[in-house]
């Protein structure tokens, strides 16, 4: 955790958290960024919007959901529509999830109400907190997608400034 954001091969990444700041013990809707070590699992993009970020990228379709229904047993997973069970859509009119990089909290084995969709994705605006990814800039989400490959370590210490948490903190990637 550094105050410039997430830092990744030298250079440091703005970018914001969860407005329920960091915790040891997320839950689903808590608005809270998980602390511990995530691991980058899969990467998806538009491909009506931009071109693959990287070859392992997953393009988006109309019918890409994820499921945050934590009683159903795709919770935390993709799923396709049409899928009655509360999930939200990954392809979406603003840009937020134009390009995504999922992680491997509770996720593959997902135990019901830990959390669900925590990614990285672009952000609203700076300082704009999440409901727990961890967000950033489209030019610095483009960057991290071209160059952090499956299986990356992020690091989210579960000590948090409080002035971090108010200003969109950034956990710190290692690789």
């Amino acid at each position: 955790m550094t105050p410039q954001g997430l830092r990744f091969r030298r250079r440091n990444l703005p970018c914001s958290i969860g407005r329920g700041g960091v915790t040891a013990d997320k839950r689903e809707g808590d608005g809270a960024t998980p602390a511990g070590t995530l691991r980058i699992a899969e990467l998806w993009y538009r491909p009506d919007r931009l071109p693959a970020p990287a070859p392992w990228a997953r393009p988006i379709g109309p019918g890409d959901l994820w499921c945050d229904d934590s009683a159903h047993p795709a919770y935390n997973h993709h799923a396709r529509a049409p899928f009655a069970a509360s999930h939200e859509k990954l392809r979406r009119a603003d840009p937020l999830y134009d390009i995504i990089l999922t992680t491997d909290w509770n996720w593959p084995l997902a135990l019901p109400g830990r959390g669900s969709a925590i990614f990285l994705h672009q952000w609203r605006r700076p300082g704009f907190s999440t409901a727990g990814c961890i967000a950033m800039s489209r030019r610095d989400l483009l960057w991290l997608a071209a160059n952090a490959p499956p299986g990356t370590a992020v690091f989210i210490p579960s000590s948090v400034p409080k002035y971090l948490r108010v200003r969109g903190g950034a956990p710190e990637t290692r690789v």
